[in-house]
């Protein structure tokens, strides 16, 4: 069976004759973003408390949540209150807004909602409507912060500084908007926000931002062992991924040494046992954004494999105060 989303993405980022056709409904993809994105900036609404919005021009993976992660728990640690706001993307809540709570189904708040509540230890609001999901922070949590997990084409949210990730190893593939090529807005919109951080190398005008991955930790009793007493135990496994991109979580396995069988499913993917019952007996290691889906599965083959994002302090603290010092006093 031919598997029509991996095709297209391989014609977004390698080239693809038969994608031609769709040239004009990408152009009109990015004339319709570029006026969306002009009467934003005419109405120019001034959010009720600072919001720093954490997006991507380009559909998939490129490693927004670890930064929101990392940017929520700076903000702790420098004594603030942040919230952050999600659409809840993979979840079927009942009604919105939603709090995210630590027991919560995965099936219903979605899995990186879930994932940034337990690392990042800060409220998470869930609703498609973003403004009303920052309502409701302001509301019941009173924050000096909101962070917008994704939401910088929900134009409905107002904010106070933006940044774009991109993966620095995909780039932004041939540079058309959709179905023509994988961008939600033109190129252009990269120089409109306040900071761009480039994933996994460099990128003009950008940070570069490298995720690094922690020790593997075992899902049903929470044994924890480093890169190098799990390729001393078990050598081979088998990889399990989820994610926009999961090329880029086989490679990091591979530079840990280990000989990985891939196996990649599609993004938010809500997983079964049946999913991961291979027949060899190797360990399973998953991204942490998968795992959470998984850890009621009673297999002690499974592993998830954390990762942190690696960027300066004081580049965390330069995007808060940007999105702090634009809110009049």
């Amino acid at each position: 069976m031919v598997d029509w989303r991996r095709r297209v993405e391989r014609g977004w980022y390698e080239g693809s004759g038969w994608l031609t056709p769709l040239r004009p409904l990408g152009w009109l993809v990015g004339r319709v973003a570029g006026r969306r994105l002009r009467r934003f900036r005419r109405r120019a609404e001034q959010p009720p408390v600072p919001v720093l919005v954490v997006g991507n021009v380009a559909v998939g993976g490129t490693g927004k949540t670890p930064l929101v992660i990392a940017l929520a728990r700076r903000a702790r640690e420098r004594g603030l209150n942040p919230v952050v706001i999600s659409r809840g993307y993979g979840g079927r809540a009942d009604t919105y807004p939603r709090v995210v709570a630590l027991h919560d189904d995965p099936r219903e708040v979605g899995d990186e909602p879930l994932l940034i509540a337990r690392r990042a230890a800060v409220p998470v609001v869930l609703d498609p409507q973003r403004d009303r999901a920052l309502r409701r922070a302001v509301t019941e949590f009173q924050p000096d912060l909101v962070i917008s997990d994704d939401g910088l084409q929900h134009y409905a949210l107002p904010r106070s500084s933006e940044v774009v990730v991109i993966d620095a190893r995909r780039g932004l593939g041939n540079q058309r908007c959709l179905p023509a090529g994988p961008l939600r807005e033109p190129a252009s919109r990269l120089s409109q926000v306040d900071f761009l951080v480039a994933n996994g190398g460099a990128w003009p005008g950008a940070t570069t931002m490298h995720l690094v991955p922690g020790d593997l930790v075992r899902l049903r009793d929470g044994e924890t062992l480093d890169a190098a007493a799990f390729r001393e135990r078990y050598g081979a496994v088998h990889g399990v991924a989820g994610i926009g991109n999961p090329e880029r979580f086989f490679r990091t396995l591979a530079l840990l040494g280990l000989a990985v069988t891939p196996h990649a499913f599609a993004d938010h993917h809500g997983f079964t046992a049946a999913d991961l019952d291979f027949a060899d007996g190797r360990p399973v290691i998953m991204t942490e954004k998968d795992a959470v889906k998984c850890r009621d599965f009673d297999d002690p083959r499974l592993w998830m494999l954390p990762v942190h994002a690696n960027l300066p302090p004081a580049t965390l603290d330069a995007m808060i105060d940007r999105a702090l010092q634009s809110q009049p006093q």
